[in-house]
């Protein structure tokens, strides 16, 4: 159960119309998470905004980035990350059943290249240790543009951001 209450949307007209923008770039749905963030109106439109960018606004593939996000999940221990992304949007981004989740222990694992062995490494040093060896990121270099490399930095950033804030208020998760 989550640590503060969950706020419907429209349990106060202040909400309307950003619950209307959130609601409908979500496919109708308004996730549990904007419920909690609508204890401070202004961080839940600015979280909204920056996802937004951070899913739909690089050039790193939806693969990468749901590598990303569901590997991060793994290390962060979100149940709430997993259920979102496990499945139907981890398929969507082109990721099988089997490496979504040969993500918790991917380095035996035969399902990934070198640029997302290297990009996992980097994942992993940024979430595990905050500080990235020099070994990792020049390891990622040789795979992916400078633009690339940035990105994928600020949505590991991102999504440690997530883990911990769902951590930390114990986000219920969707029903099914």
């Amino acid at each position: 159960m989550a640590r503060v209450p969950l706020l419907e949307p429209d349990s106060d007209p202040a909400f309307a119309e950003l619950a209307e923008t959130i609601a409908g770039q979500r496919r109708g749905k308004f996730l549990n998470i904007y419920k909690l963030l609508l204890h401070s109106p202004p961080l839940a439109e600015a979280w909204f905004n920056f996802n937004n960018a951070v899913r739909w606004g690089t050039e790193l593939t939806g693969r990468l980035r749901e590598i990303v996000i569901i590997r991060i999940a793994y290390l962060n221990s979100s149940e709430y990350t997993l259920k979102q992304h496990l499945g139907e949007l981890a398929a969507a981004a082109g990721l099988t059943d089997d490496e979504a989740r040969a993500l918790e222990d991917w380095e035996p694992s035969s399902h990934f290249d070198a640029a997302e062995r290297a990009l996992l490494a980097m994942v992993d040093a940024m979430t595990q240790n905050v500080t990235v060896p020099d070994e990792v990121f020049e390891a990622v270099r040789p795979h992916y543009s400078e633009r690339a490399i940035v990105e994928l930095c600020v949505v590991v950033g991102a999504y440690n951001m997530h883990t911990r804030v769902f951590g930390a208020l114990q986000a219920d998760l969707e029903k099914d």
